[in-house]
């Protein structure tokens, strides 16, 4: 491994840290090396504190003269929540800057590149691209279409089901493919289902971790029928709770949620039920930028047949449901030809002690 993807892939790791903290800004993390040592490291904590560079200056102090930089995305060159990072290595005396990727946020993409070589700077580009764009591709899609990045979670059993014919789903998976999950809700901004599984499960939807970032939680509910004293609904105070819904509804039920802390957000309907592209672009301007969707099967069918859903978990079980009511993973009308087929990308397989997870993308 050549030096300089070695000290990138250094960098890398610490952004990974700060994975779902830093929304909606990205994750990034910055190593200082001078004479073939680290001199300083940092990483981007949360939005509105100070960037991955500016901390690793901090750390390195004066040994960042004349030193290298490695960050996994341009330096910002704007001043939003906080001040330039470009003038901050400016003032370093840093001497060359490696960069993983360009930031696709059109306010700084190219112009912190252009200042720091503006000012004698040698800047180093694409420096292990395709990593640091894994690793902030709920950012990029944000940036992009002002919509977040959807995740679409789905517990099934080997025949596709995700409950029995009398509604049963606990338990399809393993305990350790759960705490999987329970893993994966603290690296978000929300976790989202629909109505229906809240009625059925009375789940919580929060990381089971103590003293980790809680998700808010999305509840797609057409017709307002979440009951009040649902746990969710109850657990307001240990992270928000939105509920989407359809103008349809009276404004006294819709009250009765927002008095217990609950906020209501109101959408385009589809069929008489929430538009699910409408309801993503307003969590997107509620700055909810990476989301978990953990079904169930119509909400799946919705947002696959949308090209909505960006990724997609399949939490595989070894085990046979059967029968012709049971409940498929994915339901709605489906396709009438093969043709019509959703295609997907299987990025990377996990084993469980008895359960597989495929990890794919929509091609």
């Amino acid at each position: 491994m050549n030096t300089d993807k070695r000290y990138m892939r250094m960098a890398l790791r610490l952004a990974a840290r700060a994975r779902g903290l830093t929304n909606p800004n990205p994750a990034v993390g910055a190593v200082i090396v001078k004479a073939g040592r680290v001199v300083g490291t940092g990483f981007h904590r949360r939005c509105g504190l100070p960037h991955a560079e500016v901390n690793a200056i901090r750390r390195a102090g004066p040994a960042a003269k004349v030193a290298t930089l490695y960050v996994t995305l341009e330096p910002c060159n704007h001043f939003g929540r906080t001040p330039p990072c470009t003038e901050a290595i400016i003032q370093s005396g840093i001497r060359k800057v490696v960069v993983a990727m360009k930031d696709p946020n059109p306010i700084t993409s190219g112009r912190g590149i252009r200042k720091l070589k503006q000012r004698g700077i040698r800047v180093v580009m694409a420096v292990l691209e395709a990593e640091a764009r894994e690793l902030n591709k709920p950012f990029t899609k944000y940036i992009r279409s002002g919509m977040p990045y959807v995740t679409l979670k789905i517990a099934e059993s080997l025949d596709g089901k995700i409950a029995t014919r009398t509604g049963d789903s606990k338990w399809i998976t393993s305990p350790d493919a759960r705490a999987y999950v329970h893993s994966l809700r603290r690296t978000v901004d929300a976790v989202m289902v629909g109505v229906n599984t809240v009625i059925k499960d009375d789940p919580l939807l929060l990381a089971r971790t103590p003293g980790v970032k809680q998700p808010a939680r999305v509840i797609v509910d057409s017709t307002l029928k979440t009951p009040l004293n649902a746990g969710i609904i109850e657990s307001v105070r240990v992270s928000p709770v939105i509920i989407a819904t359809t103008r349809k509804v009276s404004s006294r039920r819709a009250a009765a949620y927002v008095k217990m802390g609950a906020t209501v957000i109101f959408t385009a309907s589809k069929k008489g039920r929430v538009d699910l592209r409408d309801l993503m672009k307003k969590l997107g301007q509620m700055e909810i930028i990476d989301i978990l969707v953990e079904g169930g099967g119509e909400i799946s069918a919705t947002l696959i047949d949308e090209r909505l859903a960006d990724r997609m978990l399949f939490f595989i079980a070894p085990k046979i449901i059967g029968g012709r009511n049971a409940v498929p993973s994915v339901g709605g009308d489906g396709i009438r030809r093969m043709k019509d087929a959703v295609t997907l990308n299987i990025m990377n397989v996990k084993r469980f002690s008895k359960d597989i997870l495929l990890e794919a993308e929509v091609n």
